[in-house]
Protein backbone atom coordinates (compact mmCIF):
# COMPACT_ATOMS: atom_id res chain seq x y z
CA UNK A 1 0.00 0.00 0.00
CA UNK A 2 3.04 2.51 0.48
CA UNK A 3 3.88 2.81 -2.75
CA UNK A 4 0.96 3.11 -4.47
CA UNK A 5 0.53 5.54 -2.00
CA UNK A 6 3.76 7.72 -2.69
CA UNK A 7 2.51 7.23 -6.45
CA UNK A 8 -0.61 9.11 -5.81
CA UNK A 9 1.15 11.64 -3.50
CA UNK A 10 3.68 12.38 -6.51
CA UNK A 11 0.89 12.47 -8.73
CA UNK A 12 -0.95 14.90 -6.65
CA UNK A 13 2.38 16.80 -6.00
CA UNK A 14 3.26 16.92 -9.99
CA UNK A 15 -0.35 17.80 -11.29
CA UNK A 16 -0.42 20.77 -8.72
CA UNK A 17 2.78 22.13 -9.65
CA UNK A 18 1.88 22.09 -13.36
CA UNK A 19 -1.30 23.91 -12.35
CA UNK A 20 0.33 26.98 -10.49
CA UNK A 21 2.76 27.60 -13.38
CA UNK A 22 1.31 30.86 -15.19
CA UNK A 23 2.18 31.80 -18.73
CA UNK A 24 4.60 34.35 -19.31
CA UNK A 25 3.77 38.10 -19.45
CA UNK A 26 4.14 39.40 -23.30
CA UNK A 27 3.29 42.96 -21.99
CA UNK A 28 3.07 44.27 -18.75
CA UNK A 29 2.45 47.60 -17.18
CA UNK A 30 3.28 49.53 -14.25
CA UNK A 31 1.61 52.27 -12.76
CA UNK A 32 3.46 53.73 -9.56
CA UNK A 33 3.04 55.94 -6.68
CA UNK A 34 4.56 59.09 -8.70
CA UNK A 35 1.01 59.58 -10.56
CA UNK A 36 -1.08 58.97 -8.40
CA UNK A 37 -0.98 62.92 -7.87
CA UNK A 38 -2.36 63.39 -11.29
CA UNK A 39 -5.28 60.76 -11.15
CA UNK A 40 -6.12 62.01 -7.47
CA UNK A 41 -6.80 65.98 -9.18
CA UNK A 42 -8.57 64.59 -11.80
CA UNK A 43 -10.43 61.76 -9.14
CA UNK A 44 -11.51 64.67 -6.88
CA UNK A 45 -12.60 66.87 -10.25
CA UNK A 46 -15.08 63.93 -10.74
CA UNK A 47 -15.72 63.15 -7.45
CA UNK A 48 -17.07 66.30 -6.85
CA UNK A 49 -19.07 66.44 -9.83
CA UNK A 50 -20.84 63.29 -9.05
CA UNK A 51 -21.68 64.58 -5.54
CA UNK A 52 -22.66 67.69 -6.88
CA UNK A 53 -25.24 65.98 -8.91
CA UNK A 54 -26.75 64.42 -5.38
CA UNK A 55 -30.67 64.73 -5.67
CA UNK A 56 -32.62 65.63 -2.63
CA UNK A 57 -36.28 64.98 -2.25
CA UNK A 58 -38.75 67.26 -0.47
CA UNK A 59 -38.90 66.94 3.45
CA UNK A 60 -41.89 68.04 5.05
CA UNK A 61 -43.27 67.47 8.04
CA UNK A 62 -44.94 68.89 11.65
CA UNK A 63 -44.14 68.80 15.31
CA UNK A 64 -46.20 70.57 17.38
CA UNK A 65 -47.61 74.04 16.04
CA UNK A 66 -44.16 74.15 14.04
CA UNK A 67 -45.25 72.88 10.40
CA UNK A 68 -42.53 72.68 7.61
CA UNK A 69 -41.72 71.97 3.77
CA UNK A 70 -38.22 72.02 2.39
CA UNK A 71 -38.16 71.86 -1.85
CA UNK A 72 -35.44 72.96 -4.46
CA UNK A 73 -32.15 71.35 -1.92
CA UNK A 74 -28.80 71.79 -4.08
CA UNK A 75 -25.33 71.18 -3.52
CA UNK A 76 -24.11 74.47 -4.73
CA UNK A 77 -19.91 74.01 -3.43
CA UNK A 78 -17.95 71.52 -1.80
CA UNK A 79 -14.62 71.74 -0.16
CA UNK A 80 -12.55 68.97 -0.37
CA UNK A 81 -9.82 70.00 1.14
CA UNK A 82 -7.85 66.67 2.44
CA UNK A 83 -7.79 64.53 -0.01
CA UNK A 84 -5.61 61.07 -0.27
CA UNK A 85 -5.51 58.87 -3.09
CA UNK A 86 -3.29 55.77 -2.31
CA UNK A 87 -2.40 51.83 -3.11
CA UNK A 88 -3.70 49.56 -0.99
CA UNK A 89 -1.62 46.27 -1.43
CA UNK A 90 -3.94 43.07 -2.33
CA UNK A 91 -6.79 45.16 -2.92
CA UNK A 92 -6.75 48.17 -5.13
CA UNK A 93 -7.40 51.91 -4.67
CA UNK A 94 -7.75 54.05 -1.38
CA UNK A 95 -10.02 57.57 -1.88
CA UNK A 96 -9.95 59.05 1.43
CA UNK A 97 -11.73 62.45 2.07
CA UNK A 98 -11.56 64.09 5.96
CA UNK A 99 -12.46 67.12 7.56
CA UNK A 100 -13.95 68.99 4.23
CA UNK A 101 -17.26 70.47 3.79
CA UNK A 102 -20.30 70.78 1.67
CA UNK A 103 -22.77 73.99 1.27
CA UNK A 104 -26.27 73.84 0.06
CA UNK A 105 -29.26 76.29 -0.28
CA UNK A 106 -32.50 75.29 -0.10
CA UNK A 107 -36.52 76.75 0.44
CA UNK A 108 -38.29 76.65 2.53
CA UNK A 109 -41.59 77.04 3.66
CA UNK A 110 -42.64 77.24 7.36
CA UNK A 111 -45.67 77.54 9.42
CA UNK A 112 -45.59 78.40 13.31
CA UNK A 113 -48.56 79.29 15.13
CA UNK A 114 -50.15 82.24 12.34
CA UNK A 115 -47.13 83.00 11.32
CA UNK A 116 -45.98 81.95 7.73
CA UNK A 117 -42.80 82.53 6.27
CA UNK A 118 -40.84 81.83 3.13
CA UNK A 119 -37.17 82.00 1.81
CA UNK A 120 -34.14 80.52 1.09
CA UNK A 121 -31.71 78.58 3.97
CA UNK A 122 -28.15 78.41 3.14
CA UNK A 123 -26.46 75.33 5.16
CA UNK A 124 -23.15 74.34 5.83
CA UNK A 125 -22.03 69.87 5.96
CA UNK A 126 -19.20 70.08 8.29
CA UNK A 127 -16.74 67.52 8.90
CA UNK A 128 -17.59 65.23 6.16
CA UNK A 129 -15.36 62.12 6.24
CA UNK A 130 -15.52 59.79 3.10
CA UNK A 131 -13.03 56.60 2.42
CA UNK A 132 -13.76 54.20 0.01
CA UNK A 133 -11.64 51.57 -0.89
CA UNK A 134 -12.36 50.55 -4.97
CA UNK A 135 -11.36 46.29 -5.05
CA UNK A 136 -9.91 45.30 -8.03
CA UNK A 137 -9.37 42.13 -10.47
CA UNK A 138 -9.33 40.61 -13.72
CA UNK A 139 -13.02 40.06 -14.95
CA UNK A 140 -13.79 36.40 -17.09
CA UNK A 141 -12.80 38.48 -20.56
CA UNK A 142 -9.39 39.18 -18.94
CA UNK A 143 -10.24 42.80 -18.30
CA UNK A 144 -9.14 45.45 -15.52
CA UNK A 145 -12.82 45.97 -13.66
CA UNK A 146 -13.72 47.21 -9.93
CA UNK A 147 -15.08 44.24 -8.52
CA UNK A 148 -16.64 46.19 -5.41
CA UNK A 149 -16.56 49.21 -3.73
CA UNK A 150 -15.95 49.50 0.33
CA UNK A 151 -17.56 53.13 1.57
CA UNK A 152 -17.85 54.53 4.43
CA UNK A 153 -18.88 58.45 4.65
CA UNK A 154 -20.19 60.67 7.08
CA UNK A 155 -20.85 64.16 8.06
CA UNK A 156 -20.20 64.84 11.53
CA UNK A 157 -22.17 68.89 11.75
CA UNK A 158 -24.40 70.30 10.20
CA UNK A 159 -25.64 73.92 10.50
CA UNK A 160 -28.04 76.74 8.73
CA UNK A 161 -29.05 80.32 8.75
CA UNK A 162 -32.29 81.27 7.93
CA UNK A 163 -32.94 84.95 6.06
CA UNK A 164 -35.90 87.19 6.00
CA UNK A 165 -38.19 88.51 8.77
CA UNK A 166 -38.47 85.32 11.01
CA UNK A 167 -34.88 84.29 10.58
CA UNK A 168 -34.11 85.29 14.29
CA UNK A 169 -36.95 83.51 15.41
CA UNK A 170 -36.82 80.54 13.82
CA UNK A 171 -33.48 80.03 14.78
CA UNK A 172 -34.15 77.46 17.35
CA UNK A 173 -35.26 74.98 14.39
CA UNK A 174 -32.44 75.17 12.68
CA UNK A 175 -30.91 72.19 14.87
CA UNK A 176 -34.29 70.17 13.54
CA UNK A 177 -33.88 70.95 9.82
CA UNK A 178 -30.45 70.56 9.90
CA UNK A 179 -30.16 66.94 11.53
CA UNK A 180 -32.83 65.47 9.57
CA UNK A 181 -30.87 66.78 6.12
CA UNK A 182 -27.53 65.73 7.52
CA UNK A 183 -29.19 61.78 8.15
CA UNK A 184 -30.61 62.31 4.28
CA UNK A 185 -26.96 63.06 3.03
CA UNK A 186 -25.09 60.86 4.96
CA UNK A 187 -27.20 57.97 3.15
CA UNK A 188 -26.77 59.14 -0.24
CA UNK A 189 -23.06 59.72 -0.53
CA UNK A 190 -21.77 56.21 -0.84
CA UNK A 191 -24.48 55.10 -3.29
CA UNK A 192 -23.20 58.36 -5.32
CA UNK A 193 -19.66 56.74 -5.09
CA UNK A 194 -20.76 53.39 -5.54
CA UNK A 195 -22.51 54.26 -8.85
CA UNK A 196 -20.00 56.36 -9.89
CA UNK A 197 -17.32 53.46 -9.27
CA UNK A 198 -19.03 50.28 -10.40
CA UNK A 199 -20.48 51.50 -13.62
CA UNK A 200 -19.26 55.14 -14.74
CA UNK A 201 -14.96 54.10 -14.21
CA UNK A 202 -15.80 50.22 -15.18
CA UNK A 203 -17.15 52.05 -18.62
CA UNK A 204 -13.98 54.23 -18.93
CA UNK A 205 -11.97 50.65 -18.21
CA UNK A 206 -14.24 49.17 -21.27
CA UNK A 207 -12.24 51.55 -23.82
CA UNK A 208 -8.81 49.72 -23.18
CA UNK A 209 -8.45 47.01 -25.80
CA UNK A 210 -8.62 43.30 -24.37
CA UNK A 211 -9.12 41.54 -28.22
CA UNK A 212 -9.01 43.84 -30.79
CA UNK A 213 -8.05 44.42 -34.78
CA UNK A 214 -4.88 45.82 -35.62
CA UNK A 215 -5.05 46.12 -39.36
CA UNK A 216 -6.88 44.34 -41.49
CA UNK A 217 -4.61 41.24 -41.33
CA UNK A 218 -3.97 40.80 -37.65
CA UNK A 219 -5.24 41.21 -33.91
CA UNK A 220 -3.71 41.73 -30.75
CA UNK A 221 -4.90 40.04 -27.20
CA UNK A 222 -4.56 42.40 -24.10
CA UNK A 223 -6.22 40.34 -21.63
CA UNK A 224 -5.11 40.31 -18.56
CA UNK A 225 -3.42 36.47 -17.63
CA UNK A 226 -3.75 36.98 -13.47
CA UNK A 227 -5.46 39.77 -10.99
CA UNK A 228 -3.53 43.20 -10.68
CA UNK A 229 -0.78 43.00 -8.51
CA UNK A 230 -0.79 46.54 -5.58
CA UNK A 231 1.56 47.12 -3.56
CA UNK A 232 2.18 50.21 -1.67
CA UNK A 233 4.08 51.68 -4.20
CA UNK A 234 2.81 50.49 -7.70
CA UNK A 235 -0.37 49.13 -9.58
CA UNK A 236 1.45 45.95 -11.78
CA UNK A 237 -0.68 44.79 -14.29
CA UNK A 238 0.43 41.17 -16.67
CA UNK A 239 -1.14 41.04 -19.94
CA UNK A 240 -0.99 37.94 -22.95
CA UNK A 241 0.52 40.30 -25.42
CA UNK A 242 0.05 38.49 -28.49
CA UNK A 243 -0.96 39.54 -31.93
CA UNK A 244 -2.79 36.46 -34.10
CA UNK A 245 -4.00 36.29 -37.75
CA UNK A 246 -7.62 37.61 -38.39
CA UNK A 247 -8.55 34.90 -40.41
CA UNK A 248 -6.85 31.97 -38.24
CA UNK A 249 -7.20 33.55 -34.58
CA UNK A 250 -6.10 29.85 -32.95
CA UNK A 251 -3.53 29.32 -34.71
CA UNK A 252 -0.88 31.42 -32.22
CA UNK A 253 2.73 31.51 -30.35
CA UNK A 254 3.68 29.49 -27.72
CA UNK A 255 5.01 31.93 -25.50
CA UNK A 256 8.64 30.62 -24.45
CA UNK A 257 10.36 34.20 -23.68
CA UNK A 258 11.57 35.58 -20.99
CA UNK A 259 9.07 37.12 -18.21
CA UNK A 260 9.71 40.71 -18.81
CA UNK A 261 11.00 42.76 -14.84
CA UNK A 262 10.04 46.24 -14.35
CA UNK A 263 12.69 47.14 -11.23
CA UNK A 264 11.78 50.94 -11.25
CA UNK A 265 9.65 53.31 -9.65
CA UNK A 266 10.66 56.83 -10.15
CA UNK A 267 8.95 57.45 -13.39
CA UNK A 268 4.47 57.32 -13.54
CA UNK A 269 4.26 54.39 -16.18
CA UNK A 270 6.51 51.46 -17.08
CA UNK A 271 5.43 49.33 -20.52
CA UNK A 272 7.71 45.93 -20.66
CA UNK A 273 7.12 44.27 -23.40
CA UNK A 274 9.36 40.82 -24.30
CA UNK A 275 10.40 39.27 -27.10
CA UNK A 276 7.57 37.22 -27.14
CA UNK A 277 5.31 40.15 -28.02
CA UNK A 278 7.29 41.47 -31.44
CA UNK A 279 7.18 37.53 -32.40
CA UNK A 280 3.82 37.03 -32.10
CA UNK A 281 3.21 40.03 -34.48
CA UNK A 282 5.37 38.70 -37.44
CA UNK A 283 3.93 35.47 -36.34
CA UNK A 284 0.82 36.40 -37.32
CA UNK A 285 1.84 38.48 -40.08
CA UNK A 286 3.67 35.74 -41.90
CA UNK A 287 0.37 33.41 -40.97
CA UNK A 288 -1.39 36.09 -43.08
CA UNK A 289 0.83 36.12 -46.20
CA UNK A 290 1.95 39.27 -45.66
CA UNK A 291 5.79 39.00 -45.96
CA UNK A 292 5.71 37.75 -50.19
CA UNK A 293 6.32 40.53 -52.41
CA UNK A 294 6.69 40.39 -56.39
CA UNK A 295 8.97 42.85 -57.95
CA UNK A 296 8.39 43.07 -62.03
CA UNK A 297 7.75 46.06 -64.35
CA UNK A 298 8.19 49.57 -63.01
CA UNK A 299 8.66 48.34 -59.26
CA UNK A 300 11.85 46.57 -60.87
CA UNK A 301 14.53 48.80 -61.03
CA UNK A 302 16.41 49.67 -64.13
CA UNK A 303 19.97 48.42 -63.20
CA UNK A 304 19.06 45.63 -60.78
CA UNK A 305 17.01 44.36 -64.20
CA UNK A 306 19.87 44.84 -66.45
CA UNK A 307 22.27 42.83 -64.07
CA UNK A 308 19.51 39.87 -63.99
CA UNK A 309 19.85 40.03 -67.50
CA UNK A 310 23.95 39.70 -67.60
CA UNK A 311 23.56 37.36 -65.04
CA UNK A 312 21.48 35.15 -66.20
CA UNK A 313 21.79 35.80 -69.89
CA UNK A 314 23.45 32.42 -70.41
CA UNK A 315 20.46 30.45 -69.07
CA UNK A 316 18.41 32.68 -70.90
CA UNK A 317 19.48 31.75 -74.45
CA UNK A 318 19.87 28.02 -73.40
CA UNK A 319 16.12 27.92 -72.42
CA UNK A 320 14.88 30.14 -75.53
CA UNK A 321 16.80 32.88 -77.29
CA UNK A 322 13.09 34.62 -77.89
CA UNK A 323 13.16 34.96 -74.28
CA UNK A 324 16.10 37.79 -73.85
CA UNK A 325 13.82 40.55 -74.17
CA UNK A 326 11.15 38.89 -72.03
CA UNK A 327 10.50 40.73 -68.71
CA UNK A 328 12.17 39.65 -65.41
CA UNK A 329 10.44 39.44 -61.89
CA UNK A 330 11.62 38.64 -58.40
CA UNK A 331 9.51 37.14 -56.20
CA UNK A 332 10.64 37.20 -52.06
CA UNK A 333 8.62 34.98 -50.01
CA UNK A 334 9.76 34.61 -46.07
CA UNK A 335 9.68 30.91 -45.84
CA UNK A 336 9.45 31.07 -41.87
CA UNK A 337 8.27 33.41 -38.72
CA UNK A 338 11.22 36.27 -38.12
CA UNK A 339 12.62 36.11 -35.22
CA UNK A 340 13.43 39.37 -32.75
CA UNK A 341 16.31 39.65 -30.33
CA UNK A 342 16.74 41.81 -27.26
CA UNK A 343 19.57 42.65 -25.75
CA UNK A 344 21.01 45.26 -23.44
CA UNK A 345 22.57 46.40 -27.33
CA UNK A 346 19.76 47.13 -28.55
CA UNK A 347 17.01 44.77 -30.92
CA UNK A 348 17.69 43.24 -34.15
CA UNK A 349 15.09 41.32 -36.10
CA UNK A 350 16.44 38.31 -38.41
CA UNK A 351 14.08 36.98 -41.94
CA UNK A 352 14.99 34.57 -43.72
CA UNK A 353 13.09 34.57 -47.32
CA UNK A 354 13.62 32.93 -50.65
CA UNK A 355 14.06 34.45 -53.61
CA UNK A 356 13.10 33.28 -57.31
CA UNK A 357 14.61 34.89 -60.78
CA UNK A 358 12.12 34.22 -63.12
CA UNK A 359 11.00 34.80 -66.58
CA UNK A 360 7.93 35.99 -68.18
CA UNK A 361 7.56 35.21 -71.82
CA UNK A 362 4.30 36.85 -73.15
CA UNK A 363 1.64 34.74 -73.20
CA UNK A 364 3.18 31.99 -71.37
CA UNK A 365 3.95 30.65 -67.77
CA UNK A 366 6.79 32.12 -66.09
CA UNK A 367 9.83 30.10 -66.06
CA UNK A 368 12.10 29.80 -63.03
CA UNK A 369 15.71 31.24 -63.50
CA UNK A 370 17.01 30.44 -59.91
CA UNK A 371 16.35 30.32 -56.70
CA UNK A 372 17.88 31.65 -53.67
CA UNK A 373 18.23 32.16 -49.84
CA UNK A 374 17.88 35.91 -48.65
CA UNK A 375 19.12 35.70 -45.07
CA UNK A 376 18.56 39.74 -43.83
CA UNK A 377 19.16 40.84 -40.14
CA UNK A 378 17.53 44.80 -39.22
CA UNK A 379 18.22 46.89 -36.52
CA UNK A 380 14.62 48.01 -34.55
CA UNK A 381 14.26 50.96 -32.84
CA UNK A 382 11.43 51.16 -30.65
CA UNK A 383 9.60 54.46 -29.49
CA UNK A 384 6.00 55.71 -27.68
CA UNK A 385 3.59 58.30 -29.72
CA UNK A 386 0.78 59.14 -27.11
CA UNK A 387 0.03 55.20 -26.43
CA UNK A 388 0.94 54.01 -29.73
CA UNK A 389 4.15 51.94 -29.46
CA UNK A 390 6.49 51.96 -33.42
CA UNK A 391 9.12 50.39 -34.72
CA UNK A 392 11.51 51.47 -37.37
CA UNK A 393 13.56 48.33 -39.20
CA UNK A 394 16.95 49.65 -40.47
CA UNK A 395 18.51 47.05 -42.78
CA UNK A 396 22.18 45.66 -40.91
CA UNK A 397 22.89 42.91 -42.91
CA UNK A 398 22.47 40.99 -45.47
CA UNK A 399 23.55 37.48 -47.68
CA UNK A 400 22.15 35.79 -50.54
CA UNK A 401 23.10 31.95 -51.72
CA UNK A 402 22.06 29.67 -54.21
CA UNK A 403 19.95 26.78 -53.15
CA UNK A 404 21.19 24.77 -56.07
CA UNK A 405 24.68 25.13 -55.79
CA UNK A 406 28.24 26.61 -54.32
CA UNK A 407 29.22 27.39 -57.77
CA UNK A 408 25.92 29.48 -58.51
CA UNK A 409 26.24 31.23 -55.23
CA UNK A 410 29.86 32.71 -56.38
CA UNK A 411 27.78 33.65 -59.62
CA UNK A 412 25.51 35.72 -57.36
CA UNK A 413 28.23 37.74 -55.28
CA UNK A 414 28.00 40.53 -57.74
CA UNK A 415 24.15 40.53 -57.47
CA UNK A 416 24.64 40.81 -53.27
CA UNK A 417 25.25 44.97 -53.50
CA UNK A 418 22.23 45.35 -55.78
CA UNK A 419 19.90 43.70 -54.00
CA UNK A 420 20.87 45.04 -50.76
CA UNK A 421 20.19 48.24 -52.48
CA UNK A 422 16.59 47.25 -53.87
CA UNK A 423 16.02 45.61 -50.32
CA UNK A 424 16.11 49.08 -48.48
CA UNK A 425 14.93 51.36 -51.09
CA UNK A 426 11.81 48.84 -51.61
CA UNK A 427 11.45 45.93 -49.06
CA UNK A 428 12.30 47.56 -46.08
CA UNK A 429 9.96 51.17 -46.44
CA UNK A 430 7.07 48.64 -46.85
CA UNK A 431 7.85 47.22 -43.28
CA UNK A 432 8.31 50.63 -41.98
CA UNK A 433 4.81 51.44 -43.22
CA UNK A 434 3.23 48.71 -41.33
CA UNK A 435 4.89 49.23 -38.70
CA UNK A 436 5.21 53.64 -38.13
CA UNK A 437 1.21 53.62 -37.62
CA UNK A 438 2.34 52.09 -34.34
CA UNK A 439 0.32 49.38 -32.31
CA UNK A 440 -1.83 50.61 -29.28
CA UNK A 441 -1.00 49.35 -25.83
CA UNK A 442 -3.63 48.67 -23.00
CA UNK A 443 -4.43 52.65 -21.90
CA UNK A 444 -7.61 54.20 -21.50
CA UNK A 445 -9.05 56.20 -24.23
CA UNK A 446 -7.99 60.08 -23.02
CA UNK A 447 -4.35 58.34 -21.33
CA UNK A 448 -1.47 59.16 -23.35
CA UNK A 449 2.74 58.63 -22.22
CA UNK A 450 5.07 61.85 -22.72
CA UNK A 451 8.70 62.10 -21.80
CA UNK A 452 9.32 58.26 -22.67
CA UNK A 453 12.99 56.73 -22.41
CA UNK A 454 13.32 53.31 -23.75
CA UNK A 455 15.83 50.71 -22.22
CA UNK A 456 16.82 47.73 -23.29
CA UNK A 457 17.25 44.57 -21.32
CA UNK A 458 18.38 40.85 -22.22
CA UNK A 459 15.02 39.49 -23.41
CA UNK A 460 12.51 42.29 -23.07
CA UNK A 461 12.35 46.18 -23.54
CA UNK A 462 10.83 48.68 -20.74
CA UNK A 463 9.84 51.93 -21.52
CA UNK A 464 9.50 54.76 -18.56
CA UNK A 465 6.78 57.49 -19.06
CA UNK A 466 4.84 59.82 -17.63
CA UNK A 467 1.20 60.48 -17.73
CA UNK A 468 -0.60 62.86 -19.95
CA UNK A 469 -4.35 63.08 -19.44
CA UNK A 470 -5.64 64.43 -22.83
CA UNK A 471 -8.82 64.46 -21.50
CA UNK A 472 -10.16 65.63 -18.08
CA UNK A 473 -11.30 61.90 -16.13
CA UNK A 474 -14.84 63.40 -16.57
CA UNK A 475 -14.85 63.34 -20.42
CA UNK A 476 -12.71 60.07 -19.98
CA UNK A 477 -15.65 58.26 -18.28
CA UNK A 478 -18.73 59.72 -19.38
CA UNK A 479 -17.83 61.22 -22.94
CA UNK A 480 -19.36 64.23 -21.62
CA UNK A 481 -16.57 67.28 -21.15
CA UNK A 482 -17.62 69.78 -18.73
CA UNK A 483 -17.21 73.36 -21.19
CA UNK A 484 -16.16 76.72 -19.40
CA UNK A 485 -19.98 77.82 -19.66
CA UNK A 486 -21.03 74.76 -17.63
CA UNK A 487 -18.41 75.70 -15.04
CA UNK A 488 -19.89 79.06 -14.51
Amino acid sequence: MTPCLLSILFLLLFVCSVMSVTEPAGCKIRFTDKGLDMLKYETLKFVEEELSNISMPEMKGQDGHFQYNITDVKITQLNLTHTSLQFMPEVGLLFDVQNSSILLNFHRQILYWFFYDTGNINAAAEGMNINTVLNLIKDDEGRLKINNITCDAKINKMRAKFSGTLGRVYDFVATFLTSGMRFILNKRLCPALNHAALVHVNSMLETIPVRTEVDHYIGIDYSLIDDPVVTSRSLDMHFRGMFFDLSNQNDTLKNYAIDPVIREYSRMVYLALSEFFFDSGMFAYYKAGIFQMHIVNEKMPKDLEMLLRTTYFGAIIMLNPALVDAPLSLQLAVNSPPKTTIKTSGATVVMTAIVQVMVLPPGQPPVQLSSMTMETTFNAKFSMKAKRLAVHADLRRFKIFSNQSALESLALIPLQAPLKTMLQMSVVPLINNWTKRGVRIPLADGMDLIEEVVEYHNGYIVIGANLHFSKGLREMITGDPKTEADSI
